[in-house]
């Protein structure tokens, strides 16, 4: 590992941000946030993985993947980021190196030539250049090629160095978070700002969550100046250090940019959630209030809370004639970061009762809010075994799953209905506005017919009784023609014979009843 690679994964475990990690030791500090990992057992995301998913939302660049072909067939596209204009952030660009490249050190002029074909073709504001573990491990500088490129052709080449082995991807949404700081965020000048420009760092517009939320901030004539990620523009992340706060909606996985924007341009930062009714309220009121101690005009926060109230009284009587579909209904929730906490509010808001919520991925803050929700840690875990989870589902006799698309075999194994809340899903679920959608869902879900019919009796595992009866034929043999002639109602069940010969031999069913044609002749 490059030296400048070790100094930079050094510094983003020393997070003076995070409270968890300001209570460690030094040798504690230095192992940073990613937990030992068990042997045989799926390790997550690579840091990479974590990279990718941080910037690729960015959807003017060019995301350039120096690797085989298989790290960029992995990694691209992973999460359902939606983007209001540019494309291009759909299409995967990598160097597909080859084992002659690695053997004969062809990388960094075949990176070279790469970056040359994407420009010429695509003519990006911006082409990031992501390094993994093969260029890593065999030396290629993606930093000299990059300034190489960028003074060539005068077009930035960013070089994203996240290489999967370092760590977690955890980690690597902070090496994304160090490449932007290092390499984009303070080089290019807004043509105009004002008192009400704000930052959200960490939402991934996921199914369109943000435009849910964008609405609510243009009636207060708050404006997105900078954004990363979130159907975000290279200029807006370049232009990020002339906002005057900054939101960070996902966890802590990029806490290292808002407290760096903090120590380097005086951008002081929140962390909020727009799930659930009153957590949008909190985080537009808590964005009203940094604003305007930041020169923002005093009348913002009357302008807000009366939003808040119009907003509220609308979005709660739309949901009324739902809420008794979904009150007192039983939940698992299965998710991870903030979701960890905010769907879990959101889900007591509708009157559900939470039977559990995990805490993958979340931070020692997210627990705390969980703890605070929930009344105390005994419905909170880690990961779960799939048979830990179906014994849960089955023993707290929940209604529903709500989790990524992982677990839905083990809703479907415990016959209960399943709702997708993690970045796969097709539906948004954030605002006001999204509190509907998702109780929509829910209701279609555990609501949804077909669950009884699901778990009723077979109809074969059913006793038969003397009362069912099939009608007399009628008609003809549609093959030879024979009349049914005069045809008597078939009983399902012989008569039963008197009760001395049940207890002394066998039933006779010689005198079973039958129609005068048997059509199964046929």
């Amino acid at each position: 590992m490059a030296d400048a690679l070790k100094d930079k994964i050094a510094d983003v475990f020393d997070e003076p941000a995070c409270g968890h990690n300001v209570n460690k030791s030094e040798q504690q500090r230095k192992k940073g946030c990613a937990k030992p990992l068990t042997p045989g057992a799926a390790a997550g995301g690579c840091a990479f993985d974590g990279a990718k998913i941080v910037l690729q939302p960015i959807v003017d660049v060019a995301h350039l993947v120096h690797a085989p072909l298989a790290c960029e067939g992995n990694g691209w596209d992973n999460r359902g980021a939606a983007s209001s204009g540019s494309e291009r952030y759909r299409t995967g660009f990598t160097t597909d190196m080859t084992e002659l490249d690695i053997v004969m050190g062809y990388g960094e002029k075949k990176l070279f030539r790469a970056i040359r074909e994407v420009i010429e073709a695509e003519d990006p504001p911006a082409v990031f250049v992501y390094s993994t573990c093969v260029p890593a491990l065999i030396g290629d500088d993606i930093d000299a090629v990059c300034k190489a490129a960028s003074d060539t052709f005068g077009t930035p080449c960013i070089p994203v160095n996240a290489p999967g082995y370092v760590g977690s991807k955890n980690l690597g949404n902070k090496l994304a978070g160090e490449a932007m700081l290092d390499h984009v965020i303070g080089t290019v000048e807004p043509e105009v700002t004002t008192p009400y420009d704000i930052n959200i760092v960490g939402d991934y517009n996921l199914s369109g969550e943000l435009w849910q939320v964008k609405p609510l901030l243009d009636r207060l004539g708050i404006r997105i100046l900078g954004s990363l990620s979130a159907d975000a523009r290279y200029r807006q992340v370049a232009m990020m250090h002339r906002a005057k706060v900054t939101m960070m909606v996902c966890s802590k996985a990029l806490i290292n940019v808002a407290r760096k924007l903090d120590e380097r341009y005086g951008i002081p930062f929140f962390e909020g959630s727009f799930y659930g009714i009153s957590d949008t309220s909190e985080s537009l009121r808590q964005m009203c209030r940094i604003l305007v101690e930041q020169g923002a005009a005093a009348e913002l926060l009357d302008r807000c809370e009366a939003l808040i109230a119009e907003e509220e009284a609308s979005i709660w009587a739309e949901l009324e004639p739902f809420r008794p579909r979904v009150a007192g209904r039983k939940v698992l929730l299965y998710t991870g970061g903030h979701k960890s906490w905010s769907v879990v509010a959101a889900l007591q808001e509708l009157g559900m009762e939470v039977i559990g919520t995990s805490v993958r991925k979340a931070t020692e803050e997210d627990k705390g809010r969980v703890v605070d929700i929930m009344g105390d840690d005994k419905h909170m875990f880690d990961n779960m075994a799939p048979k830990d989870m179906y014994r849960l589902l089955k023993d707290a006799g929940a209604d529903v799953l709500m989790s990524g698309g992982r677990s839905q075999f083990v809703a479907l194994k415990a016959k209960m209905p399943w709702v997708d809340v993690n970045q796969e899903k097709h539906e948004p679920y954030a605002g006001y506005m999204g509190m509907v959608d998702l109780l929509r869902a829910i209701d279609r879900a555990v609501n949804n017919p077909m669950w009884d019919e699901l778990r009723a009796p077979a109809p074969w595992d059913e006793p038969l009784t003397e009362g069912r009866v099939l009608p007399a034929h009628s008609g003809a043999c549609p093959v030879t023609g024979v009349s049914a002639g005069m045809g008597r109602p078939v009983s399902l069940v012989p008569p039963l014979p008197p009760a001395e010969v049940i207890a002394s031999a066998a039933p006779d069913v010689s005198g079973f009843p039958s129609s005068d044609t048997d059509f199964e002749d046929c």
